[in-house]
């Protein structure tokens, strides 16, 4: 059996916490920075957990 490869674009979004858990960082915070408020875009910064329904499906895709 041929081994799976990895999505790269999955790879450059997601990375797995050291629990296993799916990282991916939040939307909203490339461009038109402008006309949001500094509290929206300090909300924006860090990273976020990927909802538990999507980790299987995401973990799929980058298991290398």
């Amino acid at each position: 059996m041929p081994k799976m490869k990895t999505r790269k674009a999955a790879k450059k979004r997601f990375s797995l916490t050291g629990t296993g858990k799916v990282r991916r960082s939040k939307a909203f915070k490339n461009h038109i920075l402008t006309k949001k408020s500094p509290k929206r875009k300090r909300n924006l910064r860090g990273s976020a957990l990927v909802h538990k329904t999507q980790e299987k499906k995401i973990k799929a895709m980058i298991a290398a």
